[in-house]
């Protein structure tokens, strides 16, 4: 029976999850237990994940000396070997620890090396496996992993400077920076392809560089891709090897870690891509049969095995397991200074079927056999652990199955995530860019998808991510306009394919932001409609890096158009931001017109009127109004300073609208006024209040 004396609010606030309850309580108890336990022999959360404090290799100042450990149960013999011994492998065996189950240790004095080990030297583990077999092997929890030009070989890299980097007074608060902006704003980027030039990215570059630029633009935060180290650069850092070691492509720990200072000083937050859902199968540089046994991090066979990822599962109900990734994130958080964290996979992750193949969403569905009941664990317990740890941090749940509870609070029955990806948003987009004509645009549906999430389920919406942006897919750019940005893209072009697309792109950014969710996401370059798909070097392309950056100096052209969608990109983050749209709730729909294909709805007091037909622009236009007043337009995308044609101007340029009020059919009053509903432009306007009308958002003067 649960010990229960009421139900738990995750129940008590949606009936339709009353049949669930005894599972809901189930995971609750189950999570209280765990934690319950874990506080008992370790004092908290927060002290139970410093398992990166003790396993690897760390100097101890005391007996001057460094001390090596891992926990590999199934090994026969462990060696450490490097340099520092001129890499001679069996001349520094560590021993088993008694009662650890499969801790070894070995603790090497500065004379016994004489000196050579130290901050920068190279490392490995020779490892006797359970299987018989001998390898060289890379520690799990080692710090900082390179990669030899020459061979291509990686190896482990002992770092401890000397000198702490210098945070200095290093704070900063994510969630009460996004409350003081009116919602959180997310720019997502990958350091490696996020220069001009052909080749990888610095962290060094990007904090020069880009993060000036993400600023400008009015986002609040920055989401990073690919940190932990991956052999394979094209997984875009899905296949993740060494989990404690931020990738070396971009640089040094400590450059990561200027670039994070450098984002807060800027009012920037910094999230986390975290990839906790699989890691790589390779041998040589992850964790795979690492104590050369089947099922060390994973279950044995193919139970362990992803599938569809040519990847490793992790086994969540491993005690061992549930401390290397919870102390992995109090790493990243403690160390690096990072603001929270995506959670990628997390559908993989609920679900034995991992979404592949999977059944209709519903109650057995989420609560039946098919959930993970160990991963719906480890994920409470690790958004427990970093709102202890860091109450102001954001975590995001990458979760289009919809489970239920997913974004509710941990105390409440909930698995604690802050946001969940709008996943059906971009993929809405795909499919009418793809399939359906503009004139077929069913704007209920359209309203439907966007406004598609219960209350309290605060949701990231985006029109496209890096997975839109990648080789395989395209870009809602370049579904738009496809090849004719090659060579009609240019001011002095007259091209009716880019007017559409420039036109649309702007409206489908404008509805998203403004109905989608509690905050916004865009991918880089995708804000100015990056031409180019993403193609990491490969054999197939001549291992080229001409497809893996970003021409930002196409955006910064004023004889190209592309500077059009990025004024406009500012212009409405800056919307979003004075008016508060992200933190106002649903949006109310207050008119739609199919035969037109007018969307027109109010929003955090603004009044947002969307024209998506083709060619119809009517003049005297009557639209209901939210309130009786004067209104003026404060941000048109008809704008020519927006790539459009300036039918219809706002601010100081704007026309001045009244509303007329009379007495409908109900007996009720209500108010409307007249406008030029202009085709494929989308129109906000707001109201004259005491202190007149806010000034417009769309200063010719806005540029990158």
């Amino acid at each position: 029976m649960s010990p229960h004396s009421h139900t738990l609010p995750l129940v008590a606030q949606d009936e339709w999850l009353r049949p669930a309850a005894p599972e809901i309580e189930a995971r609750y108890d189950r999570f209280t237990h765990r934690a319950d336990e874990i506080r008992h022999w370790s004092g908290s959360l927060a002290d139970y994940a410093n398992a990166h404090l003790y396993f690897g290799i760390h100097y101890d100042p005391e007996r001057h000396g460094w001390w090596f450990r891992e926990w590999l149960p199934g090994a026969r013999e462990i060696f450490l070997f490097g340099d520092f011994n001129d890499w001679e492998r069996t001349q520094h065996p560590a021993e088993r620890v008694p009662d650890s189950n499969g801790v070894w240790e070995l603790f090497l004095p500065d004379e016994a090396t004489g000196g050579r080990l130290k901050h920068g030297s190279l490392v490995k583990m020779y490892v006797h496996g359970g299987d018989g077999s001998w390898m060289d092997r890379i520690p799990a929890y080692i710090r900082r992993v390179v990669q030899d030009e020459q061979s291509k070989d990686y190896c482990g890299q002992v770092w401890e400077p000397q000198r702490p980097f210098a945070w200095d007074e290093d704070r900063y608060d994510l969630t009460a920076r996004a409350a003081e902006e009116g919602g959180l704003l997310i720019y997502e980027a990958h350091v490696g392809m996020a220069q001009e030039r052909e080749g990888v990215g610095t962290y060094e570059e990007f904090t020069e560089l880009i993060l000036p630029r993400i600023k400008k633009l009015g986002y609040n935060a920055i989401q990073l891709m690919a940190i932990a180290e991956h052999p394979y650069y094209g997984s875009f850092g899905y296949h993740v090897s060494n989990f404690f070691a931020p990738s070396s492509r971009f640089g040094t720990p400590e450059d990561l870690k200027q670039l994070v200072k450098r984002a807060h000083e800027l009012g920037l937050g910094v999230i986390m891509d975290l990839v906790h859902s699989h890691y790589v199968k390779n041998l040589n540089e992850g964790i795979n049969r690492l104590d050369g046994t089947d099922g060390l991090y994973s279950l044995p066979g193919e139970t362990g095995e992803h599938p569809q990822w040519d990847s490793m599962l992790f086994d969540y109900g491993k005690y061992e397991v549930q401390h290397f990734l919870l102390s992995n994130v109090k790493y990243w958080l403690d160390e690096f200074h990072f603001d929270g964290f995506r959670f990628d996979g997390v559908t993989s992750m609920l679900y034995h079927h991992h979404g592949v193949n999977a059944p209709d969403w519903g109650l057995e569905a989420y609560f039946g056999g098919g959930a993970n009941r160990d991963a719906i664990l480890y994920l409470t317990l690790a958004n427990e652990l970093i709102h202890e740890l860091q109450p102001g941090a954001v975590t995001i749940a990458e979760d289009v199955s919809g489970m239920p509870g997913v974004t509710f609070p941990v105390r409440d029955g909930g698995m604690g995530f802050d946001y969940r990806l709008g996943m059906a948003i971009p993929d809405f987009w795909i499919e009418y860019l793809k399939d359906v004509p503009d004139e077929e645009w069913d704007l209920h549906r359209m309203w439907s998808v966007l406004c598609n999430r219960l209350p309290g389920v605060r949701t990231v919406a985006y029109c496209e991510s890096h997975d839109q942006a990648l080789v395989g897919d395209k870009t809602i750019a370049f579904r738009l306009m496809d090849k004719e940005m090659y060579f009609a893209m240019n001011r002095e072009s007259q091209n009716l394919i880019i007017d559409r697309g420039i036109a649309l792109h702007k409206m489908i950014r404008l509805v998203t932001s403004t109905l989608g969710g509690e905050a916004y996401l865009t991918f880089m370059g995708n804000e100015f409609g990056h031409p180019e798909w993403i193609d990491f070097p490969r054999e197939g392309n001549g291992w080229s890096y001409a497809h893996a950056r970003r021409q930002w100096s196409l955006a910064e052209a004023d004889y190209l158009r592309y500077i059009d969608l990025a004024r406009f990109e500012g212009a409405m983050v800056a919307l979003l931001r004075k008016y508060r749209i992200l933190s106002a709730g649903y949006g109310y729909q207050l008119k739609v017109d199919e035969a037109n294909k007018t969307l027109i709805y109010e929003q955090a007091g603004l009044l947002f009127v969307f024209n998506w037909h083709p060619t119809a622009s009517i003049p005297d236009y009557e639209l209901p109004a939210p309130q009786a007043g004067k209104w003026r337009v404060v941000l048109s995308s008809d704008e020519a300073v927006f790539g459009g044609q300036g039918r219809v101007r706002s601010g100081s340029e704007s026309a001045e609208y009244f509303t007329d009020s009379r007495m409908d059919g109900d007996g009720v009053t209500r108010h409307y006024m007249r406008i030029y509903n202009v085709s494929r432009t989308a129109l906000v306007f707001a109201r004259e209040d005491d202190n007149g009308f806010q000034t417009s958002l769309s200063s010719k003067s806005f540029s990158l």
